[in-house]
Parts: structure tokens; sequence; C-alpha cells
């Protein structure tokens, strides 16, 4: 469920835990406002707050710094000096949820672990969260036959939440779970749909060498009847449409508070352009995922309207999945992206998506009328300070440095009347590039890039964290970006979903800075603040 490949990087056997690589020697490709980007892992403010946490009160020691021929209290000497913390209190109140793990509803309809949960659910609760996120997967649901959907797992799950008195933040998740960074339950998608898969492979994203992605389906199939008659887009719809009706009481009591709706890979709004099961590693810059036969005749109809059949084609210079943008004919500073042909091409491949949205979205509007309801936009960072961008094009984010890549997104999500949720909110910039700093990545910019696009459209924006997030440094990474310092117009994030239930965050140390991250979302005030 995790897309940020940061956390598959730093999983690689053999990887130094901080030492980083030496810098490059060549100046860095032209920048592109602030750099922004959600991939690695923060070495060096995990030692800062290790060294708060031996000379705190609420913290338990850190054993890799309480030697006994130390003294505790020398310690921060040896770190730069945390910077002041702001004061979040009497600031707007954004809520916070949590994400609920992966499997929490097996394939037989059982809440896993049931009464650890209610535990946990009820430790959440009294420590101020609002509310908890759930996956319901297509391929638990309508596993074994079109339009016979199982729900009573759900149910079961829902009504626990309800007694709580936490809300619910739903996800249409019409991916397969197993295989991303951080997945840790196998739910493929429908029997019934990967065997219409085994005759028709055309049904699924296809890559250059022919390899078929059974993560989600072609956006190529939305207006196909391949599914047993039915187009891809009227089978989520009619998804949705079941989930409303079985769940209507939630709806009306206010309990499911909205429904993200899932739209591509990791049930995000992108093409599954880096792929670890086929090879994929960070910072590569991933592969086009046009070729399956769909989408091939969409890439024709458009270059005979444009009058140029020759252009009826995906570059066949754009490198491979971990190529780098400067080796390759396609991404390169002054390369074919910018050319007549480029242009054409990154267009037609970032409408596909932008259309797929559209419709999907005019369904969503209809199923769940008068609810608020979210896309989530993957935050793809690395390559971010080059001129091409080019993990973001084969992702289809048509974001080069000079285009603004998010504001044809923002706009569709504008006339549905969407929220935008996007990743990566507790990332910077000077972290990343600690660790891997030759993949010019720009969490920082990218994030101010996305949340303006969306604000000067005029949509609500959520947030995610993109990784695993313990530390007093992630958290006040997030506060910041939740609740912009000085903004003219007091624009704030609409809420904040964390990522997400684990037994670690509940322990102490770890849970002691969340329940304080938690107050100062809610513009509580907290007495131990770092001036």
């Amino acid at each position: 469920m995790i897309s940020s490949p940061a956390l598959f990087f730093l999983l690689q056997p053999g990887r130094p835990s901080i030492a980083a690589p030496p810098l490059p020697s060549s100046p860095a490709p032209p920048l592109r406002g602030i750099s922004i980007s959600p991939v690695a892992a923060r070495p060096i403010s995990s030692l800062r707050s290790s060294s708060i946490r031996i000379i705190s009160p609420h913290a338990l020691p850190d054993p890799l710094l309480s030697l006994p021929s130390m003294d505790p209290q020398e310690v921060p000497d040896l770190l730069p000096p945390r910077p002041p913390e702001r004061d979040f209190a009497g600031t707007p109140y954004v809520p916070v949820y949590v994400m609920l793990p992966l499997g929490v509803v097996n394939g037989n309809g059982e809440v896993v672990d049931a009464d650890v949960l209610v535990g946990q659910l009820r430790v959440l609760k009294a420590a101020g969260v609002d509310g908890v996120m759930v996956d319901c997967w297509w391929g638990n649901v309508e596993a074994h036959r079109p339009q016979e959907y199982n729900w009573t797992g759900y149910k079961r799950l829902f009504h626990m939440i309800r007694e709580l008195k936490l809300k619910l933040q739903v996800v249409m998740s019409f991916h397969e779970c197993g295989g991303n960074v951080g997945d840790d339950v196998s739910i493929p998608l429908p029997h019934w749909v990967t065997e219409i898969g085994r005759s028709n492979p055309d049904i699924y994203f296809t890559d250059r060498a022919g390899r078929r992605n059974t993560e989600c389906l072609s956006w190529g199939i939305d207006k196909e009847r391949v599914l047993q008659g039915r187009t891809g887009v009227e089978v989520y719809f009619d998804y949705m449409r079941s989930f409303r009706v079985e769940f209507d009481e939630y709806f009306e009591d206010g309990i499911i508070s909205e429904i993200e709706i899932g739209l591509g890979a990791c049930g995000e709004l992108r093409y599954p352009s880096y792929p670890a099961k086929h090879g994929w590693k960070y910072p590569g810059i991933g592969e086009f995922q046009c070729y399956d036969r769909y989408l091939q005749k969409s890439l024709r109809r458009a270059a005979e309207a444009r009058g140029h059949t020759i252009w009826a084609r995906a570059p066949d210079s754009a490198g491979h999945y971990n190529s780098e943008p400067n080796l390759t004919g396609f991404f390169s500073d002054g390369g074919d992206y910018d050319s007549y042909y480029g242009r054409f091409f990154l267009n037609w491949y970032s409408q596909v998506l932008v259309d797929h949205a559209d419709r999907v979205l005019m369904l969503a509007r209809l199923a769940f009328e008068g609810s608020d309801i979210a896309v989530k936009v993957s935050g793809v960072h690395w390559w971010y300070k080059t001129a091409s961008h080019a993990a973001e094009l084969t992702a289809g984010f048509y974001n080069p440095c000079n285009r603004d890549g998010y504001a044809s997104i923002a706009a569709v999500l504008k006339k549905h009347g969407a929220a935008l949720n996007f990743t990566c909110v507790e990332l910077r910039t000077m972290d990343q590039h600690e660790v891997f700093p030759e993949a010019f990545a720009d969490p920082e910019g990218l994030v101010w890039q996305v949340l303006n696009a969306a604000w000067d459209a005029g949509i609500p924006v959520a947030s995610e964290n993109a990784l695993p997030c313990y530390d007093r440094d992630g958290f006040n990474k997030i506060l910041e970006n939740a609740k912009p310092l000085n903004d003219p117009d007091g624009r704030h994030l609409l809420g904040f979903t964390y990522l997400r239930l684990t037994k670690v965050l509940f322990e102490r140390a770890n849970f002691v800075e969340f329940e304080r991250f938690v107050k100062r979302m809610h513009g509580e005030a907290v007495l131990d603040l770092q001036v």
C-alpha cells in the first residue's frame, strides 16, 4: 500500500544506514522552485530525536547513546541543535485519522484480531484521534462472481468503530494489495477478473517489453465491454453504489466522513510506472505503461487526429525502469521530451490519466451524492530538480520545469467537488539529499507546488505521510505543511491521515510523540515546546 520508493530503497540488503554517497562533482541541473521529495529516511533527524529522548522526562533512554562512559548531558552538544518549535496553540483544528492495517478484514469476512483492535482504538480515541481510514478491497468484496458483494466483515468492523464514536474514511480500493513497499498481506483482484485476464491480458497496464502489471486495470478499458459485458467504469460504479446502499445508516449518521476513490496503482491517481515486481529500484525513472492494445488504439487515434500518424508510438529512447534521465535521449536536458513529438505524446499520456479521473469521479459523485469524496495523488519527488522531471512523466504527471502538471488534475477534482489527498508531507529535502544525493529529489518543493495548485483551484487538500513516522522532526514537518506560517489567506489542510496503526506506534516513546502531535494539529497548547 505504501507507494513511496524510499522505504523500498532503505530495505535493500547491504545499504548503509547513515553514510551518504559523495556529492556529485558536476553542478546540479536547473531547480524548479523549492525542492521536495518523499523518498528516503531521516538518519540525522532520528539521531537528534534520540538525543532529545535521553534528556526528556517523558521518554525512554536510547541504548545506543547511553553508554556507561558517556555523560548523557554531553550528547546533545555532539549534534546540531534542534531548531525552535513553532507554537500551534490557537491555530485551526485539523482532524487526524489513522490508517488501519491493510488486512484488518480478511477474505473470509472476518475482522482480524478484533479484541486487540478494539483496545488499540480505545487508546487512539483517548489520545484525541478523530477517526480511522479503512481500505475496502474490491478483491475481497466482489471476489468470486460479478455483482455478488460480500460486505460482512466491513459491517462488523464499522459497527466496532461506531461504538467507539470514531469517524470513518473509507477507500474504494480497486487495486491489488501485495507487491508494494509496506504491503504485508496479499489481496489480488477479483478471481473472475483475473480469469478474464488469462485470455485477454490487455486488460492490464503493459510496459514496452510486454510485461503485464496485474495490480490494477488499464484505463484503456474504461469504456470497453470486456468485463463480462460491463465496462471498467461500470464495474467501479456498481461497486460504489452497492457500498452506498449497504452502509446507508453510516452516511446518514455522519460516521462516514469521506470516501476516497481509488484511481490507479496503490489506490493513487498514477500509472504503475515504478513496479518493484518488474525490477524497478529507487531512484529509477520508471517506464511508460501504455502498450496494451486498448491504449495503443487510443494513441493511434490521437496521432491521426493530429495529422501525424508516425507519432502513433511511445518513445523509443526513454531508457528502462532504472535509468537516469541524463543517460536517455528522451529525458535528458534538451531531449525529445520537449520536441514537437515529445509534447504530443506527453500531452496524450497525461490526458488519459485526467480523463480516467473525470469518468470515475462523475460516477462516484452520483453514487455518493451529498458526501465528501477525495482522490489520492502520489508524491513522485525523485528527479524533481532536473529539467524533465522524468519519474513524474512516466507516472502520468506532465510536470517538466516549464509546465505545471498538477493544475489539470486540480481542475478535474474541482469539477467533481473532490478533495486532493497528497503524500510525503513529513519529508525534508535536506534529509533526502543526505541519503541519496544523486536522485536530485525535492519533496518540499513538490509539496509546495501541489498544495498551491490545489488551493489556487479552490479545492480542499488533505495529506498523509509516505513513510513510517515516529520522531518529533517528522511530526513538526507535517505541522508546518498542515498550517503554513503567515499564509495571507489562512489556508490549512482539511485533514491528515497517519500511516499506519502498528504495534510500534504504541511503544511508549513513540506514542508520547504521536499524542503530542495530535494535540498540536488540533490547535491545543503543549508544555514542552523546544524554544
